[in-house]
């Protein structure tokens, strides 16, 4: 029996591709380069600043210049963080739904604390949430289930119990890890390049209310 639901954050409950593209495109301007289409950029929003910044420049965590960029890019998107920030269509709605149906609701994401909590005031969430785990907030990101199993713990509900929504394999992988239910959101930005349907998810959705049928 499901008794919560918990979301990722970026490409599930929120559209947050055009002001992360934005700071990438920043960088890219003050070098002399094109900026990148927003549809190049969205399937790479989940992955944060390490998947922007390679796309963007071919760069990896290591390399010299990576943290000097990490830092520019994080100081950019700082800057305009919510400017064309929204919640996908139908996210509100389902929203309402499970507040109606009582069924508490929580954010899990990779997303570090200083972007995700004020997002989520911004986009009028801080206030209906039961729990929200970022990713700086526990000792393992996911796909370790750690984020997933603190999530679990706050609410008091049983992972058993709660249904997890995310668009990336890492969801997918740390909700089974977690003895969770896996959905995949394919309305979001489904990065990595496998298609969905093999990441392992029983189910996949491609409107948020959809997740209804699965309570």
């Amino acid at each position: 029996m499901i008794k919560a639901i918990l979301f990722d954050f970026d490409g599930t409950l929120a559209d947050t591709a055009p002001d992360l593209g934005h700071a990438l495109n920043r960088q890219r301007i003050a070098r002399g380069l094109p900026e990148l289409p927003i549809a190049q950029i969205r399937p790479q929003a989940s992955a944060g600043s390490r998947g922007l910044l390679g796309l963007g420049f071919n760069i990896k965590p290591g390399d010299d210049d990576y943290e000097s960029m990490r830092d520019e890019f994080l100081d950019f998107y700082t800057q305009r963080l919510c400017h064309d920030t929204c919640l996908f269509p139908g996210v509100d709605e389902l929203l309402d739904q499970l507040e109606m149906m009582k069924l508490p609701w929580g954010i899990v994401t990779n997303k570090p604390a200083r972007f995700a909590h004020p997002l989520i005031e911004m986009l009028d969430l801080a206030q209906r949430v039961a729990c929200i785990i970022c990713g700086d907030e526990t000792t393992n990101t996911k796909p370790h289930p750690e984020p997933l199993l603190t999530a679990s713990n706050k609410i008091a509900i049983a992972p058993a119990n709660c249904i997890y929504l995310g668009d990336d394999i890492r969801d997918v992988q740390a909700s089974l890890a977690a003895g969770m239910q896996p959905i995949v959101a394919r309305y979001g930005y489904l990065g990595n390049g496998q298609p969905p349907e093999t990441w392992g998810a029983k189910y996949l959705i491609d409107h948020p209310e959809e997740l209804l049928a699965y309570l």
